[in-house]
């Protein structure tokens, strides 16, 4: 909502003063320059990039429009499912744990957190840690690093789009420079004509020139931010797995290695620790009821 908000408040102050100083919308009414410099830009885009990175781009648009960031109902469940298999790891045995870890959508654990186990990557890592804590051999400081160094290498991955985008945005003025150019040379081609024609021909040109700048500055940068933020979010989860883990690994009891993760996340959209503690009590809130 807020990139329309903002969108539109941008359009309307660049065309509201447009107009107040006497200019006409019909001579920014230029569909040929526009599909010149979108045209460009798209298909730089594809040459620049894989298709995964090409689909996921769509995927992360999507996201930063919907502003799909993590919820409260997000982060509780999250921590719920980790207490309960740390509470289990304490107390039951080892073929009864790896049965909620090789099958986490069977699990009893996993299904009264219908968040984590829509997020397959998130379930994949809960699994693949808790699997490393049962075996034993590994130490904290060991699972620390590998899992710093998957965190960075998924992060990497999410910010693909991000990048991807943005280099397409940097070379809007430029393409838009390449769209006035042919305007001017269209124009060029009936120098003969009366001042009256050839000034809306150099005009139409010049519009080419703002398309490009509008494009890069006014679209792709606000997008780009906003992907950036929402991916950057939901990569928050898998910090929150990392500290709560380490913490227990480290000897702390499943309550306060739950207030490690915790920590981790923003004040502002942090649960509280009495939702926490209910959450612990009751998994999944109403639906485990």
């Amino acid at each position: 909502m807020n990139i329309i908000i903002g969108f539109v408040i941008t359009v309307g102050c660049i065309l509201g003063g447009f107009m107040a100083m006497g200019g006409h919308i019909d001579v920014l009414i230029q569909p040929y320059e526009l599909l010149i410099i979108g045209g460009a830009g798209l298909g730089g885009f594809i040459m620049a990039n894989p298709m995964k990175v090409v689909k996921d781009s769509g995927k992360a648009l999507g996201e930063a429009f919907k502003n799909a960031v993590p919820k409260e109902r997000n982060y509780l469940d999250i921590l719920g499912v980790l207490y309960s298999l740390m509470r289990d790891l304490r107390t039951k045995s080892r073929n009864e744990i790896e049965a909620h870890i090789d099958n986490p959508e069977e699990s009893p654990i996993f299904q009264t957190a219908p968040t984590v186990l829509k997020n397959k990557e998130l379930t994949a890592f809960i699994c693949d840690y808790v699997r490393l804590i049962i075996i034993g051999n590994a130490r904290s400081h060991e699972i620390e690093a590998l899992m710093d160094e998957e965190i960075n290498t998924m992060f990497a991955d999410k910010m693909k789009p991000y990048h991807a985008i943005t280099a397409m945005g940097d070379s809007f003025p430029a393409i838009g420079i390449v769209a006035a150019v042919l305007g001017v040379i269209k124009a060029m081609g009936k120098i003969n004509e009366s001042p009256e024609v050839l000034g809306g021909l150099i005009g139409a040109a010049l519009v080419g020139t703002m398309l490009g700048i509008f494009l890069s500055y006014s679209v792709c940068n606000p997008l780009t931010s906003q992907i950036k933020i929402v991916r950057t979010k939901q990569h928050r989860l898998y910090i929150i797995v990392k500290q709560t883990l380490l913490a227990y690994m480290n000897g702390s009891v499943p309550q306060v290695a739950l207030e490690y993760g915790r920590k981790t996340i923003s004040n502002k959209e942090r649960p509280s620790i009495d939702s926490v503690e209910q959450e612990m009590m009751n998994p999944g809130g109403e639906k485990a009821a």
